[in-house]
């Protein structure tokens, strides 16, 4: 259960962190500092990166846990086919199926976390391009930006803000955001997150090819890239770009955060029910490549 926790844990921060992504066109709409702003972003984005390279062999040790507790009940040496059929084995299976989906569930709590975030992270990113500009420097800047962060009265200035600007969120104008991109986001951000998740699942249900079934999440996540790239990216970069000339009002890219954090909410809700198809589907790749 403490080595879930953690998995859980780590999710939850990876999905905040790129959540919160959204929250850097804006702040680069506004300075009219785009890519220092995602200069600065990135820094904040190795976090999620180191975090998605403990998650990923944890995650692989729970899977490996079960079959060999499972090989130790039936007394068997290796992990043939007939392992799957055993009734101690497909409790193993549910279990595992359940603990996934907590995980799965951490990643609803992460991006729903980082939504919230976004008008406070608004500000910060403000402040911190200011801070590189007037300092020149990435490291002096934050730490001038996190000794302003932790003072008190810095924190009870920030409260209002948030609440403000979560509180505008109802009274935003009708939506002028394309709808198959937002729809187009939901898809993505499910196929993402569900990809290795179901890929070791499928391992799971196909232990002798188990290395071969957690590869193939490349296709599930080869999947969402390629409609992220087609439709998502460069609708959202346009609507960017478009404030940038002054050809948009700041009021739309406002709007697209809100509308991404939202699909990307239910793109991960999504996700929960993506979970068992996606694993028999990489089962029957797995199969073929058998």
């Amino acid at each position: 259960m403490d080595r879930l926790l953690v998995i859980m844990a780590l999710t939850a921060l990876v999905h905040l962190i790129s959540t919160l992504a959204y929250s850097v066109r804006v702040a680069g709409v506004r300075t009219r500092r785009l890519m220092t702003a995602f200069s600065l972003y990135n820094i904040i984005y190795l976090l999620a990166s180191v975090s998605n390279n403990i998650q990923a062999p944890l995650l692989t040790s729970i899977m490996e846990h079960g079959i060999r507790a499972a090989l130790l009940e039936a007394g068997i040496s290796g992990p043939p086919e007939q392992l799957v059929c055993l009734e101690a084995y497909k409790e193993r299976l549910s279990l595992l199926a359940g603990q996934i989906r907590m995980v799965i569930a951490a990643s609803t709590f992460g991006t729903l976390l980082g939504a919230f975030l976004i008008p406070l992270f608004v500000r910060i990113f403000i402040r911190a391009i200011g801070l590189f500009e007037e300092t020149g420097s990435v490291a002096r800047a934050f730490v001038r930006l996190f000794s302003a962060c932790l003072s008190p009265g810095r924190r009870r200035q920030g409260r209002l803000p948030l609440l403000l600007a979560l509180s505008r969120i109802a009274a935003w104008k009708r939506p002028t955001i394309p709808v198959n991109f937002l729809l187009a986001n939901i898809i993505v951000t499910g196929l993402y997150t569900t990809g290795v998740l179901s890929a070791l699942y499928a391992g799971a249900m196909f232990p002798d090819f188990r290395s071969t079934a957690a590869m193939l999440a490349a296709v599930v996540n080869g999947a969402a890239t390629v409609l992220g790239a087609v439709v998502v990216e460069p609708a959202a970069s346009s609507i960017t770009d478009g404030a940038l000339r002054g050809e948009r009002d700041e009021a739309d890219v406002k709007q697209m955060a809100f509308y991404m954090a939202l699909t990307r909410l239910l793109g991960t809700v999504l996700a929960q029910v993506l979970f068992l198809p996606g694993a028999y589907f990489i089962k029957f790749l797995a199969q073929l490549l058998a």
